[in-house]
């Protein structure tokens, strides 16, 4: 028997662990979804299973064990992996092994109720999981001779698909999550990015209420009885500039204030600001790139000089 072995590329450089995803029986497939990291405890294992099972009507189980050596081959770590087929009870075990940045992948099937474990040969496919998880398979168009044919390989094909579909709840958990379930998937290719976004996330709130505490202050002193006095109020009165800073400070703690919009009207009025304040900044950036480019400002001086003697 030939076994087929869908092995996401996201998971190519994950650290050493257990396969998780679905087994196909009729097609005798097998859909690594995620890798399952060290240290877990192989009770909350199954009960996250179950319940990614229960919502998703996909049987998600542990099909085999994954060693990423980076360094030199670990023996006991490999022993290890191989006798988690007894805690994990499996028609066939799956073992794929990668050693370093070497292009060649060890994979090997046991079957492990049998008196005489007899191992399978694996085709090993690579598969985009973000896009095989966001894309939609329609059936290929054939004329009548073919139709069956085409069906029937357009449905083996499309049980793949609908699996990584279907198991949006697994993708949701992240290695970065505190609890004791680390998972590999699509969504945490990248560990700069996820650690940036971490930071971002944690960092946001306090940045907000920072930012609006100073505005609030100069707002403050803005309206204090100071600038009420003869020449302060009169050069405010009179300098458009000192308006439109006045109207600046208001846009800006409208937009970093924490407090949700009371109606769909303020929400497209903070929207409408944000998006003007950002295509300001765009616009300015891009006269200074264009004035600053082939001494533009040079030449534009040569030409206002003389106009304005």
């Amino acid at each position: 028997m030939v076994l087929k072995v869908f092995f996401p590329l996201c998971c190519s450089s994950a650290e050493s662990g257990i396969l998780v995803g679905h087994w196909i029986s009729q097609q005798s497939s097998a859909v690594v979804l995620a890798v399952l990291h060290f240290p877990f405890i192989p009770v909350q294992v199954r009960k996250y299973l179950s319940e990614v099972q229960q919502v998703t009507q996909v049987s998600v189980s542990v099909l085999g064990s994954w060693t990423n050596s980076k360094q030199e081959k670990e023996e006991r770590l490999s022993q290890f992996l191989e006798d988690l087929g007894t805690l994990f009870s499996h028609e066939l075990w799956i073992q794929i092994s990668k050693e370093g940045d070497s292009k060649f992948w060890r994979c090997s099937a046991l079957q492990k109720h049998h008196s005489k474990p007899k191992q399978e040969e694996i085709i090993l496919v690579y598969y985009e999981q973000r896009k095989v998880m966001l894309c939609h398979l329609h059936p290929p168009l054939h004329t009548a001779a073919s139709a069956d044919h085409g069906a029937a390989d357009a449905t083996k094909l499309a049980a793949i698909f609908e699996t990584v579909a279907k198991s949006k709840m697994l993708f949701m958990t992240d290695r970065y999550d505190e609890g004791p379930i680390k998972l590999t998937h699509w969504q945490s290719d990248g560990v700069e990015a996820s650690i940036i976004v971490e930071l971002l996330k944690q960092a946001s709130v306090p940045a907000c209420i920072l930012l609006t505490f100073l505005l609030s202050f100069v707002s403050w002193i803005c309206r204090s009885r100071v600038l009420k006095l003869w020449p302060l109020c009169f050069l405010w009165s009179k300098l458009s500039t000192c308006e439109q800073l006045g109207h600046r400070l208001q846009h800006l703690q409208l937009i970093s204030s924490n407090k949700k919009a009371p109606n769909q009207t303020q929400l497209m009025r903070k929207a409408n600001i944000l998006v003007s304040l950002l295509l300001d900044m765009a616009l300015g950036l891009l006269l200074m790139s264009w004035l600053y480019r082939k001494n533009r400002i040079g030449h534009l001086a040569d030409t206002l000089i003389p106009v304005a003697d």
